[in-house]
């Protein structure tokens, strides 16, 4: 049997990435994947995969022909803060897919927001007639519900995703902080200048090796570069395609300061320390249910030096998830295996 697997895949961004790495992990071992992405070439050369353009129309249509099911990828892709474009685009994709007779299994959702009533008109038609539904998070399943849907509530995907070691990871001085920084507009010049400043007293005080890891290079990159020249003591820019030696990165650190969402899991599921700084609803949810420490970016004190000392006093004396929380979440997104399998393989 053959599948098509949609959504933001072949775009660098590595949550995303990380999303599709453990959708084709968890696919039955009799199912064939095709993925639908931005850059086919390095899909098929990273993943092993059949892969086409995502916005070729003609080569979308062969593949969903040649195809039983249409699976829509986990992750924030259901939403308009962004772009209208996306539920534009990934309400079509179902929509056709349904129109031609196959299954559809929207997996591991974050929806929302969606703020315009055209986002809202296309994501409710598309998703009440998709087969299969899970969602990663309370806030989705409560949409969804309104609109009269039950979908499957399990962690992200990433939970479960297999990592796997990082070249010369161990040859940098410890311990280790990663931070993951990107751009958004509540990040000004002025607030970037105070976290910088912020860097620069943390590491003073803690003696840490800072990495810099972007999840992004069009949005992130820069902001590394940016930062690295100015930071006292050791410091490296980690680049990464592999989701999976993304998330193994986190084997090999202490504490994460993070702005992604996949980057704050990785961290999580590694026991690490984890300190959120959120621009968006689904970090903030995630703070909430696993009680990380942050803050919002809109609120971000003004001071460095107050931010550097709570950065100071979570090093020392924060907590990560202990081994048994960690393997609960593990095995809860085992629940989106069970869906897929038992969509996939019933007649």
């Amino acid at each position: 049997m053959q599948v098509v697997l949609g959504g933001y895949y072949g775009k660098g961004n590595g949550g995303d990435e990380a999303l599709l790495a453990t959708t084709l992990q968890m696919l039955p071992d009799d199912v064939k994947a095709l993925v639908l992405s931005g850059n086919p070439a390095q899909t098929r050369k990273m993943y092993g995969v059949a892969s086409c353009d995502r916005f070729n129309g003609i080569q979308v249509l062969q593949a969903l022909r040649q195809s039983k099911a249409l699976i829509l990828g986990g992750g924030s892709i259901m939403q308009d803060a962004t772009s209208l474009r996306n539920p534009i685009y990934y309400g079509s994709l179902l929509g056709i897919a349904q129109g031609m007779g196959l299954k559809t299994i929207a997996l591991a959702q974050g929806i929302g927001p969606l703020k315009h009533p055209l986002s809202n008109a296309i994501a409710k038609r598309a998703l009440s007639r998709c087969t299969a539904i899970s969602v990663r998070d309370g806030g989705s399943a409560e949409l969804l519900s309104n609109w009269n849907i039950s979908p499957l509530i399990a962690p992200d995907l990433v939970w479960g995703l297999e990592a796997l070691p990082v070249k010369g990871l161990w040859d940098l001085p410890a311990p280790r902080v990663a931070v993951n920084l990107r751009s958004h507009p509540q990040l000004t010049p002025d607030r970037l200048a105070c976290l910088t400043k912020a860097l620069i007293h943390f590491q003073k005080a803690t003696q840490t090796c800072i990495l810099l890891v972007p999840f992004q290079a069009s949005q992130d990159l820069a902001l590394a570069q940016a930062i690295a020249p100015q930071l006292p003591g050791p410091n490296q820019i980690i680049s990464l395609e592999d989701p999976r030696q993304l998330k193994g990165l986190f084997q090999g650190v202490e504490m994460a300061i993070g702005m992604r969402y996949h980057s704050l899991i990785m961290a999580l599921a590694h026991e690490c320390l984890a300190f959120a700084i959120s621009y968006d609803p689904k970090v903030s949810q995630l703070m909430a249910q696993l009680q990380v420490p942050g803050w919002e970016l809109a609120e971000l004190p003004e001071l460095p030096e107050q931010i550097s000392q709570t950065w100071i006093e979570h090093y020392a004396n924060g907590t990560s998830l202990n081994r048994p929380q960690i393997q609960s979440l593990i095995d809860r997104t085992q629940m989106h295996r069970d869906l897929l399998t038992a969509t996939l393989l019933t007649t």
